[in-house]
């Protein structure tokens, strides 16, 4: 756990969020600006920067996660439509929190702008 990590505090509970799914060393909860009508963030419990340092957890904790980000997406009704699933790394991908993190957004057609 990273003291001023905005995300590591939300995995304490010391932020509260709307957390949606809990488990194998993830937490999934509602984005407070979402940019779909469903917007989840996944994220390991364990800090990690970013997508570049995911060689930081073990290979189960990687293979869970892919899993888990799965299993959102199949709890927040997604399945039939489909989803995104999108991580940003660095200052050039607008990465704002310095925790990794994989956004689930659906639940309409999403632009392709992205």
């Amino acid at each position: 756990m990273a003291d001023d990590c905005l995300f590591c505090r939300i995995v304490t509970g010391d932020v509260p969020a709307d957390v949606v799914r809990r488990g194998n060393g993830m937490v999934a909860f509602r984005d407070i600006a979402p940019k779909a009508p469903v917007h989840v963030l996944v994220i390991p419990e364990r800090h990690v920067d970013s997508m570049a340092g995911v060689g930081g957890l073990t290979p189960d904790e990687r293979a869970d996660m892919l899993a888990f980000i799965a299993e959102v997406g199949r709890d927040e009704g997604l399945e039939a439509t489909g989803y995104r699933v999108t991580t940003n790394h660095g200052p050039d991908a607008l990465q704002s929190v310095h925790h990794l993190h994989w956004h689930v957004m659906g639940g309409t057609r999403l632009s392709d702008s992205m």
